[in-house]
């Protein structure tokens, strides 16, 4: 069996209910979800169709009401928080839409940060995020902080600091939202090339244009896959 058709995410049955004032508020309704390693996939749906809460329950942010979530084939669907912070650190690596760095740390910094908390020591986080932001093009940025680079080249820190800690996944929210159509293209150009590398890639956006970068679409709509 090929490592394209070994499954790393699986969503049985999973619902997700919010419960405001008298009302319930059904933001997943029976979602059934399969990502194999390798895929490049992209969320879409319209604002409020329950894109973001499938992506918190994929990247083990938050918790079903029903259902359950399977990361290589764990259960994580009865997890305490902390082992979900566990799972979160080692398997998913994050990258945002606002691209969430810390402004007082240094490129380099802030893509070493998470390997603090797998207790990596300092020389060689150090060596693992220059290898990292070489990798990412950035090395020659290594010692500016977020407020001295551009939106793409942050975006490339923030990509960077997702691989700080090797995960399995790549969750990408929006990833380009902020950048114009140029240095949007370029980094996803970039995921295209860790695809190619053999990260699993899940990538939530609106924007239909991103689709041909990707191999397989969920559709999403008022909390249902509907393609």
């Amino acid at each position: 069996m090929t490592n394209k058709k070994t499954k790393i995410i699986e969503l049985k049955d999973v619902s997700k209910h919010y419960v405001i004032g008298d009302s319930i508020i059904k933001a997943l309704d029976r979602v059934n979800v399969s990502v194999n390693m390798g895929d490049f996939v992209a969320i879409i749906g319209p604002s409020g169709s329950g894109k973001s809460t499938l992506m918190n329950m994929i990247g083990a942010l938050d918790l079903p009401t029903k259902g359950r979530v399977y990361l290589d084939n764990q259960n994580i669907a009865g997890f305490e928080e902390s082992e979900l912070a566990q799972i979160r650190g080692k398997k998913i690596g994050f990258v945002f839409q606002t691209f969430n760095l810390i402004p007082t740390l240094t490129a380099l910094k802030n893509v070493a940060l998470p390997m603090i908390f797998q207790k990596i020591d300092e020389e060689e986080r150090k060596k693992i995020a220059e290898k990292i932001l070489r990798r990412v093009g950035l090395l020659h940025r290594r010692n500016h902080l977020p407020n001295e680079l551009s939106g793409g080249e942050r975006q490339r820190v923030a990509i960077g600091r997702a691989l700080a800690n090797n995960p399995e996944v790549i969750l990408a929210d929006e990833p380009t939202g902020n950048l114009d159509s140029k240095t949007g293209k370029e980094i996803m150009k970039l995921f295209v090339d860790l695809n190619k590398q053999g990260k699993t890639i899940i990538l939530v956006t609106h924007d239909t244009g991103l689709l041909r970068y990707t191999h397989k679409t969920l559709k999403i709509k008022d909390g249902k896959i509907i393609g």
